[in-house]
């Protein structure tokens, strides 16, 4: 009733959706005001084949995944996740799949729908968030309903999903009185004359669900009473009144049945409410609480629902607290779900409860050592409100938090942090507040060593990996990779399965190569056999390490191969685990000349933090952003990640530093702006030399500051900030680094007039750059090497050079380097020639990334699997690259990438 243009909004939407386009719908209004019911029109005019329907319950909003299971329950080919799902990016890859599969081979067009949003749980909302971001060529429209979008305890990838510019809003406001007349007709209550209409506004505000109920209940007496100016009206707050009075003039049969029902929830089976009530045959009782709106069912699916959550908590509410404590310990009974039994169990509880507390825990730390982070959460905060004792309370309350800190679900860290400051002082206690003040490095260190001095890791094994992993995470943080190894190590020999991180033998591993034992640590890892398809999870984190250590040792093409199959495997993986895989793949990429997968798995990793509301895990990736977007020219995108690492930087601890100060320089590097590299760089002197910030492997930079130095007639300088790198690398015996420091030392040596010794190091360099295989770092050096050649006037030699170095640049789309070897082609006097597009040039990163991976012989499920996007959207990719390319088969593809070297 009066949605007219509400309704074309919700079409217009859906016919764009139709056409491949997906659609983000926002509904928004206050309880009452008829959002469900705008919905469920819409629903009902659009007679879409496939729908995915949740309803937030506020009863249940601390079941993790529970909307998301209600979403994918009668979805072709849902998942069996639920409590398996090790936090919401794993559980939003999952339905991502299976809005692609609902969509089936004819392009159906999918509504995904949250009702009541607002109640739904934490993770459920951020798994929607990770999935509807990932639609890009679907025909689906997203629709979330909630009271007010801007409420806090909603997820802010939510937020931000349902604001952005692109959503289609609709804020519901209550029905004029014109309307309140229709809706008088309608119900059959009489017609209302426009003073009537006009007061019935007024008290009511428009809001349909009182009117309704309001006109239902009175009928004739209140049209009677609205004409009278000097009648009193039933007040708002009596609209519990009026559901209870409709209640009571049921049958008693019919009595039980609702009140059963409203135990149950907002929603549930049939069968169990009748069971729950008693009744062999509930059918009779519920044709009548249907006819009297106080339930509703769905031909077929044998579920009861009530019309809206204010009837329900109406009815729930009306209870007596010992017949509500003896449904719920009778409905703990009657369900087979354990969890959901201890649900009833402690609703039905009238104050502390020893027994049921521990029974609680039980469950919540069974469910932590399955990584079921969200869910462990929630049982151990009921236990920990049931628990009898402080102390028990305070251990349960630990526990609990830990849980969420680990499910990515503590929007704010000060708050739990002075949450549990108060309590007793105890391992746990230090143990958790280092972990949630990590970015405070000093404070978390000094935490941290209390909890070890307090825990006695011999008889508390499991807290004991949890201190020691923490400590690794730490020491990576602080760049002091020899402690980061060893605490890691410790953690894996203490409880190898109960560290609370996915990521432990990672970082014994790379914390080897931070301290410049990588060639050691491949070695010790020996033959690592295992395919990451099939890898067991401690399997998974060796071989990502194996990666890193690949990448340390010269071997880029090995590093991008096990980097690859492990984030093509890491699904059911942490968010953090898998923004870090990204974020390494991404940095071998960019080596590697794979600029556009490198682009592709930085949006990746970002997107990946930010939509389960943890921008922090993913701050480096800026870094890996800031190289590739600097190095195309791209100016404003690369200065937008340089400045969010100066932000983190902020700290003043060591590793955001030097993130912040890579960004910075190599940003300034492309834009032929020595002086703002020195300033960039010239910090990280101060950490200290032989950091291991300069280790080989890392994002190099004292070759920049060198050639900065030199630029600007500082000789000496670039002496200083050279001549240590040289040491390393040749200790190191890491081709790359050589081949970076040589071309330094050719451009020194020119500078100072010594041409011999510029060409001897620019001869070594081009040695070095044939086992390091970095396109890139080899196009820089024939560049310097052509305009060192040039200069001397040998202008032949030069050109050889600088078009070899063309070649490369043309190839990574390089603009800045390109344009500098154009001009240095110019000033020998040769013809630089028409550019021409490569292939890859034609698409986009995203495109890119699908052609590489379809050319590699991976299906299009593989490949939306891999990139965490929808089949659809691989499709889209495909339909748009193959013209672009001149191509019109996979096979055709992989020969055209072949041949560019695309």
């Amino acid at each position: 009733m009066g949605r007219t243009e509400a309704l074309a909004l919700l079409e217009q939407a859906l016919d764009r959706a139709r056409t491949g386009v997906p659609q983000r719908v926002l509904v928004e209004g206050r309880a009452g005001i008829g959002k469900t019911a705008l919905v469920r029109r819409f629903m009902a005019l659009a007679g879409l084949p496939r729908v995915l329907y949740a309803e937030g319950d506020e009863a249940e909003s601390g079941l993790a995944f529970g909307v998301l299971g209600q979403l994918l329950a009668d979805a072709p080919g849902a998942p069996a996740g639920g409590d398996g799902w090790v936090d919401s990016s794993a559980a939003g890859a999952a339905l991502v799949e299976v809005i692609g599969r609902a969509q089936g081979p004819g392009g159906d067009t999918v509504a995904v729908v949250v009702d009541d949003a607002q109640w739904a749980d934490r993770p459920s909302l951020q798994a929607l968030t990770f999935a509807v971001r990932r639609l890009r060529a679907d025909r689906v429209v997203a629709i979330v309903v909630v009271r007010d979008i801007h409420d806090v305890l909603l997820p802010g990838g939510l937020r931000r999903l349902c604001t952005a510019a692109d959503v289609v809003r609709i804020r519901l406001e209550g029905l004029a009185p014109a309307e309140l007349g229709l809706l008088s007709r309608g119900l059959g209550t009489g017609r209302l004359t426009a003073r009537a209409a006009a007061r019935l506004h007024t008290h009511t505000a428009g809001n349909p669900l009182y009117a309704q109920t309001l006109l239902e209940q009175s009928g004739l007496g209140l049209l009677d009473d609205l004409e009278r100016s000097g009648s009193t009206l039933p007040a708002p707050k009596s609209f519990t009144a009026l559901v209870l009075a409709r209640l009571s003039a049921c049958a008693p049969a019919t009595e039980a049945l609702v009140s059963a029902a409203s135990v149950l929830g907002v929603h549930g089976a049939l069968d169990a409410a009748a069971e729950l009530a008693g009744q062999d045959n509930p059918l009779p009782a519920l044709e009548q609480a249907v006819s009297a709106g106080l339930l509703t069912e769905r031909v077929g699916d044998l579920v009861v629902r009530f019309p809206h959550p204010l009837i329900h908590a109406a009815v729930y509410h009306r209870l007596g607290p010992a017949r509500r404590a003896a449904l719920h310990l009778r409905a703990a009974g009657l369900t087979g779900d354990e969890s959901l039994a201890l649900r009833h169990r402690a609703c039905a509880a009238t104050g502390p409860d020893r027994a049921l507390a521990a029974d609680l825990a039980a469950l919540g730390r069974r469910l932590a050592s399955e990584r079921a982070w969200s869910s462990a959460a929630g049982q151990l905060s009921t236990a920990a409100g049931l628990s009898p004792d402080r102390a028990a309370y305070e251990q349960f309350t630990l526990e609990a938090v830990e849980c969420r800190v680990l499910a990515g679900e503590v929007p704010d860290t000060a708050e739990a942090v002075e949450r549990i400051q108060g309590f007793a002082q105890s391992a746990w206690r230090s143990y958790l507040l280092g972990r949630l003040t990590l970015f405070d490095m000093d404070r978390s260190e000094a935490l941290l060593c209390d909890a070890w001095k307090r825990c006695e890791p011999e008889i508390e094994p499991v807290l004991g990996a949890r201190i020691a992993g923490q400590f690794a995470a730490l020491y990576g943080s602080m760049l002091r990779g020899t402690d980061q190894a060893e605490w890691a190590q410790l953690a894996v020999r203490l409880a190898p399965d109960s560290t609370a991180t996915d990521m432990i033998r990672f970082l014994a591993i790379s914390g080897q190569a931070m301290s410049g034992r990588a060639a050691q640590a491949l070695t010790a890892l020996g033959r690592l056999e295992a395919d990451p398809a099939v890898a067991s999870p401690a399997e998974l984190e060796e071989l990502m390490g194996r990666g890193v250590l690949r990448g340390h040792t010269d071997d880029l093409a090995g590093a991008v191969r096990d980097l690859t199959g492990v984030l093509g495997a890491c699904h059911s993986r942490s968010a953090m685990f898998r923004v870090i895989a990204a974020n390494i793949l991404a940095w071998y990429e960019y080596q590697s000349g794979h600029w556009d997968d490198s682009m592709v798995h930085c949006d990746l990793a970002l997107s990946l933090a930010a939509d389960t509301d943890q921008p922090h895990i993913a701050f480096s990736c800026h870094v890996n952003a800031a190289l590739v977007r600097s190095a195309r020219g791209d100016w404003a995108e690369a200065a937008g990640h340089a400045r969010v690492t100066r932000e983190y930087a902020a700290s003043g601890h060591p590793y955001p530093l030097v993130q912040a100060a890579l960004a910075a320089a190599y940003l300034a590097r492309a834009r032929g702006r020595p002086e703002e590299v020195v300033a960039a760089l010239e910090p990280l002197l101060a950490l200290g030399r032989r950091g291991p910030f300069e280790e080989p492997g890392l994002i190099p930079w004292p070759d920049l500051l060198a050639d900065a130095w030199t630029a600007l007639g500082e000789h000496k300088r670039a002496e200083e900030a050279l001549a240590p790198y040289e040491e390393l690398a040749a200790e190191r015996v890491h081709h790359g680094a050589l081949a970076l420091a040589a071309r330094s030392r050719g451009n020194l040596e020119a500078a100072r007039g010594d041409a011999a010794a510029a060409e001897q190091a620019f001869r070594a360099a081009h040695s070095h750059a044939e086992h390091a295989r970095a396109p890139f770092d080899r196009a820089l050096l024939h560049l310097a090497h052509g305009q060192f050649l040039r200069r001397a006037g040998k202008r032949t030699l030069a050109g050889e050079q600088l078009r070899a170095a063309r070649e490369i640049l043309v190839r990574l789309d390089a603009k800045p380097d390109l344009e500098c070897c154009e001009r240095e082609l110019a000033a020998c006097g040769l013809e630089t020639g028409e550019r021409g597009t490569r292939g890859a040039a034609l698409l986009t990163p995203q495109e890119v990334a699908v052609a590489r991976r379809v050319a590699s012989g991976l299906t299009n499920r593989q490949v939306a699997r891999e990139l965490v996007i929808s089949v659809k959207t691989v499709e889209y990719h495909l339909g748009r690259l193959y013209p672009k390319l001149g191509v019109d088969s996979r096979h055709q593809l992989a020969s055209r990438l072949a041949d560019g070297q695309d």
